[in-house]
């Protein structure tokens, strides 16, 4: 875990430190190799280099963005594309639920062929 990290999500509101912590413990759990740094100010989560993953806090939400997800189709509610496509990107509010299942089966397979 990485010091930068931890000092970003414990400076979050307390609904948004709860969501980190599950992000990236979810992150952790799904791609066991991967290595987190904060990058332009927001933590940055790779697998061999590569970006696989990145959480981004706002005032009024906190984003879970994945990479290489040019296969994951976008739900309407849940998840959008971003870019060309080859992002996708999960807003959460304060009393959202998350499934964070369902984020870690996208991470997984947009993380498999690295």
């Amino acid at each position: 875990m990485n010091d930068e990290v931890t000092q970003y999500i414990s400076n979050t509101a307390p609904w948004q430190k709860e969501i980190c912590e599950k992000l990236r413990g979810m992150t952790h759990e799904t791609v066991p190799v991967v290595e987190e740094r904060l990058q332009y100010g927001k933590p940055h989560f790779l697998k061999d280099g590569h970006h696989v993953a990145v959480i981004a806090v706002a005032r009024d939400k906190v984003s879970f963005m994945v990479f290489n997800a040019t296969d994951i189709p976008a739900v309407k509610g849940f998840i959008r594309a971003m870019g060309k496509g080859d992002r996708k990107c999960a807003d959460f509010e304060e009393g959202q639920e998350v499934d964070y299942k369902a984020l870690a089966e996208i991470l997984e397979k947009t993380t498999i062929a690295l």
